[in-house]
């Protein structure tokens, strides 16, 4: 049985919450309530007795959480032993990451990490698409933006908050955009490598609702969807690391900021069966312990 599902029926139990296990786990919550789903089918019998605001085990599931995390943590002894022999960090590593975040927020941690770690020899291979790290060899991927369901692992970097922006002069010119539905009559720049079949989410009150636009112009390069923007051909959606610097300057301005749009995780995905190497978990905590 895949460790994962056990992890994650520990985690809802230690949590008393789906959600909060799924953050946990890095994965998302649809995937975490599949996992249930197909033990308590594997098994024959209900572990988890859920209500609208907890989840507990039932009899039979406390037992059952006592035995497994009584395994994960005897696993988990037993690969920490192992990583002690073999944790010289050694080898090579191909990452898959995303074009700007790369060039413009991950360079300097990469830098230092090549230079911290000698012995391993880091290739990054760019690309805006999301690319497959099995069926392209990749040891690890990194992403930004809610993770597909899969048996990838995850481990959540950072949060990304999203923005809708255009250039002053583009909004003197047609006008400065009240509600997300006024957005239907302007000039959108849609970044295509975005989920949502042609929507951009927006939160209104405790909802979120995903507006269907129509773009005036569409790239999966999301620098070129920037500088589209910073043109005044029309009004993007970007992540706030991509036009920081362009909003502090003026170049560019938030539009719609009171109808606050969900945070993306940043994270790094990598499939399990290839194991944890003492190369990739440096990698990891490389990223995790600096700022990105």
């Amino acid at each position: 049985m895949d460790t994962a599902i056990l992890q994650a029926y520990v985690h809802i139990v230690d949590e008393g919450s789906f959600a909060a296990a799924s953050r946990r786990m890095g994965i998302s919550k649809s995937l975490t309530s599949k996992y249930i789903a197909d033990l308590e089918a594997d098994l024959g019998t209900r572990l988890l007795s859920r209500t609208t605001r907890s989840v507990r085990p039932t009899e039979i599931g406390t037992e059952y959480y006592r035995q497994v995390k009584e395994i994960l943590d005897r696993l988990e002894a037993a690969n920490e032993a192992v990583r002690q022999v073999s944790k010289q960090a050694r080898g090579r590593l191909r990452i898959g990451a995303p074009i700007y975040y790369t060039l413009n927020v991950l360079q300097p941690h990469v830098t230092h990490f090549v230079e911290t770690y000698p012995e391993i020899q880091l290739e990054l291979v760019l690309d805006d698409g999301r690319n497959d790290v099995i069926a392209e060899g990749l040891d690890a991927v990194i992403r930004v933006g809610e993770l597909e369901d899969s048996s990838l692992l995850a481990r959540r970097l950072r949060s990304a908050s999203v923005l809708v922006v255009a250039a002053p002069g583009y909004l003197a010119e047609y006008g400065r955009p009240a509600t997300p539905a006024d957005l239907v009559g302007h000039r959108c720049l849609y970044y295509t490598n975005m989920r949502g079949a042609g929507t951009w989410p927006f939160r209104q009150n405790d909802e979120i609702i995903y507006l269907k636009v129509q773009p005036f112009f569409s790239s999966n390069n999301a620098e070129m969807i920037r500088l589209a923007a910073l043109a005044g051909t029309g009004i993007a959606m970007a992540v706030d690391f991509m036009v920081a610097e362009d909003l502090a300057s003026g170049k560019l301005v938030q539009v719609l900021p009171e109808f606050t749009l969900p945070d993306l995780p940043v994270s790094v995905v990598y499939p399990q069966s290839r194991g944890m190497t003492a190369a990739m978990r440096a990698f990891l905590d490389h990223l995790s312990q600096g700022k990105r």
